[in-house]
């Protein structure tokens, strides 16, 4: 039986930790997502207006440009091209990444919410 060291054993531990947090939960954030993100975005088609633009169809789409939504300016010159990786920046807080966007949320900070929120986005808004 091969011993790894603490180092080496912690980095092992570490390596798989976040391997599972980049994979992300679509299940769970589909909960997550009704729960924090749904008030105001929809990702189904609806008549009624929300506060947040829609996301349908977000996955390669640039910030500030859905048709039919009044952006702030920052988020329409922010040209963002929404992606994974993207997203994941953003949402961990879209304050800092956007300052003075009209999107009055902290980020997602709890363990994995991310990741699962993103997870989800990619199946859901592609």
């Amino acid at each position: 039986m091969k011993c790894l060291s603490i180092p080496a054993l912690a980095l092992s531990v570490l390596t798989a930790a976040s391997a599972r947090a980049e994979e992300g939960n679509a299940t769970r954030g589909a909960e997550l997502f009704a729960i924090r993100c749904g008030e105001c975005h929809a990702l189904v088609p609806t008549e009624d207006k929300k506060l947040g633009p829609s996301l349908i169809g977000l996955i390669g789409r640039t910030s500030g440009t859905l048709e039919g939504y009044v952006y702030s300016e920052p988020m329409k010159a922010a040209g963002i091209v929404w992606s994974e990786e993207t997203l994941k920046v953003y949402l961990a807080n879209p304050r800092k990444v956007v300052p003075g966007t009209k999107m009055n949320f902290n980020g997602l900070k709890r363990d994995n919410e991310l990741e699962d929120v993103v997870a989800y986005l990619l199946q859901a808004a592609g």
